[in-house]
């Protein structure tokens, strides 16, 4: 009975690990083609997560809910003029100093 429990838990253990498995992105080759087609779930998750990694990256700590729906729809028009640049090329070029 212990050696059926064990095996058991061992399998449990083995497929489990192997249903999580990561993916990873690279977010700096994402398209601005790519991005547009996004359903929104995406869209929101990703502009959240760019918006997060800028604001860090240029000092900003301050959270402001206005500028950052202006932001997204500003990337958005930005990149529906340029399908083939990458997301992180326009937002580079937007906080040049």
């Amino acid at each position: 009975m212990k050696k059926s429990v064990f095996c058991l838990a061992l399998a449990g253990a083995a497929l489990s690990s192997a249903a999580h498995a990561q993916l990873a992105i690279d977010m700096s080759r994402i398209t601005c083609a790519q991005y547009l087609a996004m359903s929104p779930a995406e869209s929101a998750d990703f502009s959240a997560w760019m918006s997060g990694w800028f604001n860090q990256k240029t000092g900003y700590v301050f959270v402001d809910l206005n500028a950052y729906a202006r932001n997204v729809q500003n990337v958005k028009s930005w990149c529906a003029s340029n399908p083939t640049e990458t997301v992180m090329v326009g937002l580079q070029r937007a906080t040049a100093r």
